[in-house]
């Protein structure tokens, strides 16, 4: 391939994909965003790689960064990871300090940028208020929003504001309609992730 892109994440990022399949994309916006890619620029020839894990938080990400990412030298690297940060802090009390998240984040982009030479493209964690409890974890989200966008910036990645991105589209439509427990995408919701993803890559 001329170019490798690699999608790495959580459960939004893994949607379902066979694990035993290399190349198999899963059902959400990595696989909307290579069909846009391959069905547009035929002639760049591009590999499109998913290596999301339903789960994961930053930590996990960590641990499995030199094979699932630095062994795959990809030209460019997306990351959509920390709702799960802050879900366990509300399902089984376990807390991601939000300074410990931001330094195993940098680590992670540290090791990608030194050993791959990769553009990073970074995603917002999201949440939608739906159900009503997704409303109080807002306070544990926030910062790791604040904490990617920083990050952005000192990597020279490129952004996907995705938290902002669904709030304003749930004006549009209610929340269920893009995320059905607030934190998984409907095919909209990955839809809505695909286009902003485009957006910020590709202009």
């Amino acid at each position: 391939p001329q170019a490798r892109i690699l999608f790495q994440g959580d459960s939004v990022t893994d949607c379902g994909r066979d694990r035993n399949n290399t190349f198999d994309l899963g059902g959400g916006y990595p696989a909307l965003i290579a069909a846009r890619l391959w069905a547009e620029l035929p002639e760049l020839n591009l590999e499109v790689l998913n290596r999301g894990i339903s789960g994961n938080r930053v930590y996990d990400l960590e641990t499995r960064w030199e094979e699932d990412c630095i062994q795959l030298q990809p030209d460019w690297v997306s990351i959509l990871i920390g709702i799960n940060d802050t879900w366990r802090r509300y399902d089984r009390d376990l807390v991601s300090p939000i300074d410990e998240f931001t330094a195993c984040y940098r680590r992670i982009l540290t090791q990608t940028v030194e050993t791959t030479g990769a553009k990073l493209i970074l995603c917002d964690p999201f949440v939608l208020p739906y159900p009503e409890d997704r409303r109080a974890w807002r306070e544990d989200l926030d910062p790791r929003i604040t904490a990617v966008r920083d990050l952005a910036r000192e990597f020279d990645a490129i952004y996907v504001p995705l938290d902002g991105i669904f709030a304003a589209a749930s004006a549009r439509r209610e929340p269920a309609f893009w995320a059905a427990d607030g934190v998984h995408p409907t095919l909209a919701g990955h839809g809505l992730i695909a286009k902003a993803w485009l957006n910020a890559v590709c202009g």
